[in-house]
């Protein structure tokens, strides 16, 4: 068969469900809802789903469907033709606020998206608009079944090889979007030290902000990576010095202050967004306090 879902590499191979009965559908690519509606997990390594246009008969018309049930994974079109819809899926019934993020891969071509709202077909990602590897398109899905995106193919004369991919990420609003500007309490702080993607002690070096995605940047200067999941935050060749970006949004109006932080944080689509960054000597006194009362959730090492 020309189009075929294959685990990501390092998982094991194995038959995948089909999605309908049709000879042309695209499998499943993934099994089940991977992690906890509380946390959103995505699958470690994240499933990656493949497929091509050029296993459809030349005369059909029918619109080719996609079911994704991971909450986070990508997806590739080579040599897009017609149209193609992609049901982003997974078992959010008890989930009330929730987003789905998209990212373009940077030489996204052959195709536009578009995301179906009240019926109507909503422009996301144009191929017209050129490459765009930043920009980040989010919305909210409204319903249980969760989102549909629809890939209509661009006519071409040639038949060169082309790629409609995307990253695809769903997350709980309410603990992503609306908590992130709000100070972590104590409980939350302690719990972030234990389940963040990254724990790094460092100086805010600088502070950028890019309106037209609603987006900042902080520039850390790291003294001590104590976690991370990716190597987000590396060491400089010429320096020695370890730097790395962190990501947040516009509205929590971040602003450049001295002193030592702790930064603690998760990964989305392979970049850091901040999650708790009180100084460090708060740090210490909260964590301190709280192994003398043996409250503390993990163990946290110091030195």
């Amino acid at each position: 068969a020309a189009l075929k879902a294959r685990p990501a590499p390092g998982r094991a191979a194995g038959p995948w469900p089909r999605c309908g009965a049709g000879p042309d559908c695209w499998p499943c690519c993934c099994r089940c809802c991977c992690g906890s509606l509380l946390s959103l997990s995505p699958c470690v390594p994240a499933p990656r789903c493949l497929g091509s246009g050029l296993s459809r008969e030349p005369r059909s018309r029918a619109v080719e469907q996609v079911h994704l049930r991971c909450t986070a994974g990508s997806l590739e079109w080579m040599y897009p033709a017609r149209a193609l819809r992609v049901l982003l899926e997974p078992n959010l019934a008890s989930a009330r606020h929730t987003t789905v993020c998209i990212k373009p891969a940077s030489d996204f071509q052959g195709a536009s998206i578009y995301v179906e709202r009240a019926g109507q077909l909503h422009l996301v990602v144009s191929e017209a608009q050129g490459p765009r590897p930043q920009h980040v398109s989010c919305f909210s899905a409204r319903s249980p079944q969760g989102v549909a995106l629809f890939l209509q193919a661009s006519p071409h004369r040639d038949i060169s090889r082309r790629t409609a991919s995307f990253q695809y990420e769903l997350v709980i609003t309410a603990r992503f979007f609306l908590a992130m500007c709000r100070p972590c309490d104590n409980v939350e702080l302690l719990m972030a030290i234990c389940s963040s993607d990254f724990v790094v002690k460092g100086l805010i070096r600088n502070v950028s902000h890019d309106s037209e995605n609603h987006m900042s940047q902080v520039d850390v200067s790291v003294q001590r990576v104590y976690r991370q999941k990716n190597r987000i935050f590396q060491q400089e060749e010429g320096s020695g010095e370890w730097r790395g970006p962190i990501r947040t949004l516009l509205q929590c109006q971040v602003k450049k202050g001295g002193g030592d932080f702790l930064f603690t944080g998760n990964e989305h689509f392979g970049e850091a967004w901040l999650g708790c960054a009180p100084r460090f000597k708060d740090f210490l006194m909260v964590y301190q306090a709280a192994r003398e009362r043996g409250a503390n959730p993990c163990e946290f090492e110091l030195n």
